[in-house]
């Protein structure tokens, strides 16, 4: 048997012109693949962040001398404080946290201004909204800076008001876009990508085009390619098109490697392809498809390291998230965009793609024969 009887030019290509046409064509298609990744990067570009911001703290300050007096006037001049509640009792105080009024309260004794003076340091009481766990954390450390600066600024000549020089490697400033934004390129890759391929098997069966399929001439490695090259086409310039608008939008440097980004991109989305294609597949529906792509994308991302430290999972949610073709693609574009990640540090994240990809390309062979059989 002739390699051409497996894969022949003109039917391929008649193929990946009919996948193309059929998800810019469809309505539900267009909404599901492209609205999306564009509304959201533009919406989690500017809501994910970990920053603090108008925020109300109470403050039940007990003391009249110049360190309470100081340390007031400078939460008052914080830009993450929207107001301070001054209050009379720490009862009072407890009551605008219970109904979420604040996030945190400032007990302030009466010898804080003494204490200082006499260089035993002045302490303070701060009671947070456990309810707003990380945001209460934030706060509380940035409540923790003013009263450093507070008493370096009364008692400059002691060792604990000696000032500590910070530098953040990679992020200055600590944007939130320049971390935010790389990451999200992986995940609207991901779940673009996720749907155009769930999507195609389960849409021929759903508008009984698939029987057709079955007694055309076109061979069942041409059916899986031609099922392929548009999502890797469509999530490859997805992929791009996000990069390009962290670098020229939002203003982000890249300082990496552009061919190798790009190449971990292309073998991303080939592992994605993978993946979408069983889905399809096992898929009645592409109502069953939708949903199945979601089960799938939602707690990948949750798992792979964009919100939290995959270190800090439990072990055996560590080894499943080494299965998540997204746990190292971030890795590399999170790398390629601020630390110009060597070379060899990409590599050791390429290869584990490789092998996710390889992997889900030959179960989608398995589950897409067994189907068109």
């Amino acid at each position: 048997m002739k390699v051409s009887d497996y894969f022949n030019p003109t039917r391929l290509r008649a193929q990946f012109v009919k996948e193309v046409l059929s998800v810019l064509r469809d309505p539900r298609s267009r909404m599901v693949v492209f609205a999306p990744p564009i509304m959201q990067l533009v919406i989690f570009a500017f809501a994910a962040t970990l920053e603090v911001r108008n925020v109300d703290v109470a403050v039940h300050s007990q003391d009249a001398g110049r360190g309470g007096h100081e340390l007031v006037q400078q939460m008052e001049s914080a830009r993450f404080i929207t107001r301070v509640h001054h209050v009379a009792s720490v009862e009072e105080m407890r009551n605008l946290i219970d109904h979420g009024t604040v996030i945190a309260g400032l007990a302030i004794p009466q010898d804080f201004s003494r204490a200082i003076a006499a260089g035993s340091g002045g302490r303070v009481q701060v009671l947070v909204d456990g309810r707003r766990s990380n945001s209460g954390q934030i706060t509380v450390a940035y409540l923790a800076s003013i009263a450093a600066e507070v008493g370096a600024e009364l008692v400059p000549d002691t060792p604990a008001g000696a000032p500590v020089s910070v530098r953040h490697w990679f992020n200055p400033n600590l944007t939130y876009r320049w971390f935010i934004v790389p990451g999200l390129t992986g995940i609207l890759a991901l779940f673009s990508s996720l749907m155009i391929t769930a999507l195609s098997i389960a849409r021929e069966r759903e508008l009984g085009t698939f029987d057709q399929l079955l007694v055309s001439p076109t061979s069942t490695p041409e059916i899986i390619i031609s099922k392929s090259l548009p999502a890797l086409a469509i999530g490859t310039l997805l992929g791009l098109f996000m990069i390009g608008a962290g670098v020229f939008l939002f203003g982000i440097p890249f300082s990496g490697s552009f061919p190798l980004l790009l190449g971990s991109l292309v073998l991303f989305i080939l592992s994605v392809v993978g993946i979408g294609l069983v889905i399809s597949a096992v898929s009645m529906t592409q109502q069953q498809a939708i949903l199945g792509a979601f089960a799938i994308g939602v707690p990948a991302v949750l798992m792979s390291g964009f919100a939290t430290p995959v270190e800090n999972m439990p072990v055996v949610l560590q080894w499943l998230a080494q299965g998540i073709p997204l746990t190292h693609f971030l890795i590399i574009v999170e790398g390629s965009f601020l630390k110009a990640m060597p070379p060899g540090d990409i590599v050791s994240s390429l290869w584990p793609l490789a092998l996710i990809a390889l992997t889900t390309l030959l179960a989608a062979i398995f589950f897409v024969r067994r189907r068109l059989q």
